[in-house]
């Protein structure tokens, strides 16, 4: 049972790196009528290539997690200018096999991992609009920043080391810009993330990282239909832990490559499909993804 949760601890860290520090999330700065309210309900699937803690003594790894994810975002008036809130909360199942020190292990868990609270605003090309104003609305630059907050309130228990919250404080703030031109909208963000110590890390250690430095590019491409798609790209370095008072070799440097697709159902209902991969990683994070979003539309002020 200790050799199975050496596997667990190791992978809900590559877990919630890969949730916080590796996003390629597009129209993240777009515009929308004050007091329209957004469900999103989720499903993401991961494989290959998940970053372990070099301090553990793990090799042949093949770990799969499956996560659904359920949120909410209120679009705001803050000072005139657009804003918006969003709440995520994850739920992870997490399943895999890999030799511990030379001998093999197999562990599967399931549980809440930590949710994420964002507050961004538009600083400029993005007013506050009503319904009536926001429809005669167009875009040409926006420029927008953001914060998001993940506090530790996922499953954790250090006696057990059966996790899935990374157990310490993640703060990412973001800017961004966004340019329309006819069909297309182009866009380029700049973020840092950054994370308190896990003063409960496995053996009664304390783990520390240093931030991660993230850019990230999308060209979007919108149908007079409603559809939309993108290709999404992102760099991110940095991240290097300390366990123990020891600095381990994991220093990020790694390129992402996605894609993402939105489909209008009706008024009120659209389809996302989204899927990236990683293309070059100096430390095991070429990791697959493929996932799926129902969005619920309603409300805004006339």
């Amino acid at each position: 049972m200790r050799r199975l949760s050496f596997l667990v601890a190791a992978a809900v860290g590559a877990t919630t790196f890969a949730a916080h520090g590796q996003s390629i999330e597009p129209r993240t700065y777009s515009n929308a009528p004050v007091g329209m309210n957004f469900l999103i309900a989720g499903y993401a699937y991961t494989t290959r290539g998940l970053a372990f803690d070099p301090a553990l003594p793990i090799t042949d790894v093949d770990i799969h997690s499956s996560s659904a994810v359920l949120g909410y975002a209120r679009v705001l008036d803050l000072w005139g200018r657009s804003g918006k809130i969003d709440v995520i909360v994850p739920y992870t199942e997490l399943e895999g096999s890999a030799d511990f020190a030379g001998q093999p292990i197999t562990r599967t868990i399931h549980g809440m991992g930590d949710p994420a609270v964002r507050l961004s605003v538009n600083l400029y090309g993005a007013p506050a609009l009503g319904l009536r104003e926001f429809a005669s609305y167009r875009q040409d630059t926006i420029v927008g920043v953001s914060l998001q907050v993940t506090p530790p309130l996922g499953q954790y228990d250090s006696s057990r080391v059966v996790n899935l919250s990374g157990h310490r404080w993640v703060f990412k703030p973001e800017a961004g810009v966004s340019k329309a031109s006819g069909p297309w909208t182009l866009e380029g963000k700049a973020a840092a993330t950054f994370f308190t110590d896990n003063t409960e890390f496995f053996g009664g250690v304390t783990r520390k990282q240093d931030p991660i430095y993230q850019v990230s590019g999308h060209a979007i491409y919108n149908m007079r239909s409603g559809i939309w798609w993108s290709v999404d790209a992102t760099y991110f370095a940095g991240g290097r832990t300390t366990t123990g008072g020891i600095l381990n070799n994991d220093l990020q440097q790694n390129w992402r490559l996605g894609a993402t697709l939105a489909v209008p159902v009706d008024r009120q209902n659209s389809i996302k499909l989204y899927a990236s991969t990683g293309v070059t990683a100096r430390t095991g994070n070429e990791f697959d993804l493929l996932g799926i979003a129902w969005q619920y539309r309603w409300g805004g002020t006339p």
